[in-house]
C-alpha cells in the first residue's frame, strides 16, 4: 500500500472515532504530509447566541486539522495529543463552512508544532480569513 494511502488511511480512521466531530457534523477534506484540512459546515450546532460560528467549534476544528497535520509526521504505532494551543478570531460569520488548515511547523520524536488557518467560505464562494492557531503536541502510544 502506498505511504499516502496508509497516511489517509491512519487519520480518517482516527477522525471516524472522533464523537464530537460526527456531532458537529465536520468532515476530513485533505491529508498531506504535514497537512490537514477539516471543514465545517453551518449548522445550530455550532453557532453562538448571535447565530454565528461558535468559538469554540472554530477552537475544535483548528485543533484537530493541527492534530491530523501532525499526526501524518508520527511514528507508527503513535498517535498525538495537544499539549496547548493559542488561537486568534479575526472575524464572526454565519452560513457557509469553515475549512480548518493544519501544517506541521516542526516535528520532534516527542513534540510537534503546528498552526492552522481557519477560513470561512460564503456560498458564493468568497473566502474570508476566520482565525489562526498556533499549536503543541506530544507523541502518545496509540492504545485502540
Amino acid at each position: 500500500m502506498p505511504h499516502e494511502e496508509t497516511m489517509l488511511m491512519r487519520v480518517q480512521s482516527s477522525f471516524d472515532r472522533q464523537g464530537l466531530m460526527r456531532h458537529l457534523g465536520a468532515r476530513l477534506v485533505r491529508v498531506e504530509p504535514g497537512l490537514c484540512e477539516i471543514a465545517l459546515p453551518y449548522s445550530e450546532k455550532v453557532t453562538q447566541q448571535q447565530n454565528g460560528f461558535h468559538g469554540g467549534s472554530i477552537g475544535a476544528i483548528a485543533d484537530i486539522a493541527g492534530g491530523y497535520a501532525g499526526l501524518t509526521l508520527a511514528e507508527p504505532g503513535m498517535e498525538v495529543t495537544s499539549v496547548e494551543y493559542k488561537i486568534n478570531f479575526l472575524a464572526a460569520f454565519q452560513g457557509g463552512e469553515l475549512h480548518a488548515t493544519g501544517h506541521v511547523v516542526k516535528a520532534g520524536r516527542r513534540l510537534i508544532v503546528t498552526t492552522a488557518n481557519v477560513t470561512h467560505v460564503a456560498a458564493d464562494g468568497k473566502e474570508s480569513i476566520c482565525a489562526v492557531m498556533q499549536q503543541t503536541l506530544m507523541t502518545v502510544p496509540k492504545t485502540y
